[in-house]
């Protein structure tokens, strides 16, 4: 035997409880959960559905005022082809792409990777790609007061892919803009160019 052991943190009561649903799902579609299979499947699932919506346990706002810093920088600051997976709230299907980010600081910064932790915190929980990008937006702007905020997100959907209308090369495309990149053409302009360049 190897030395690995796997590390999970998980509240082991709600495990429980979301292991009992989906094994009674798994029921419901005519599966076998007593096959060796599926003997462990609802508690994989559970702990999965814990992992992917664990973001409604953290709290973005913070996750910025904690790595805060006075810095007299007054240009743009990107953070591009960030990562993100979310679950559509109406299928609670995968979707999935990156999130481009900037904004214009006023007096304060924040660490960059703070940035695509704040992306990541709200992309762990139920959305819909619309609120997921003002979000983020919204708190950027309250956290550090920039003189700018820009978000754009870019997402395939797999509730459009694997079901429904099947259209899997589709994608989707959602920004959100506040101060400069909202009044200045130029700024924003300069923003697109840069996160497609």
């Amino acid at each position: 035997m190897g030395n690995y052991t796997k590390e999970e943190i998980f509240c082991p009561e709600t495990i429980e409880k979301l292991k009992e649903h989906y094994k009674a799902i798994l029921e419901l579609l005519g599966e076998d959960v007593s096959r060796e299979g599926l003997l462990k499947t609802p508690e994989r699932v559970a702990k999965a559905m814990s992992f992917l919506t664990q973001g409604y346990d953290q709290n973005p706002r913070d996750i910025l005022l904690s790595a805060r810093f006075k810095e007299d920088y007054r240009h743009m600051v990107i953070v591009k082809d960030i990562e993100l997976y979310s679950l559509c709230e109406h299928h609670m299907l995968p979707f999935y792409g990156k999130a481009h980010v900037a904004y214009i600081p006023n007096g304060y910064i924040t660490g960059l990777s703070k940035i695509a932790r704040v992306v990541e915190a709200f992309a762990r929980r139920l959305q819909v790609q619309e609120r997921l990008t003002v979000q983020i937006r919204d708190c950027i702007q309250e956290a550090l007061n920039p003189l700018g905020v820009a978000v754009v997100i870019e997402a395939g959907h797999m509730c459009m892919q694997m079901r429904g209308v099947q259209k899997q090369n589709s994608m989707t495309t959602t920004s959100a803009f506040t101060g400069a990149f909202l009044t200045q053409m130029r700024t924003r302009e300069e923003f697109i160019h840069l996160i497609h360049g």
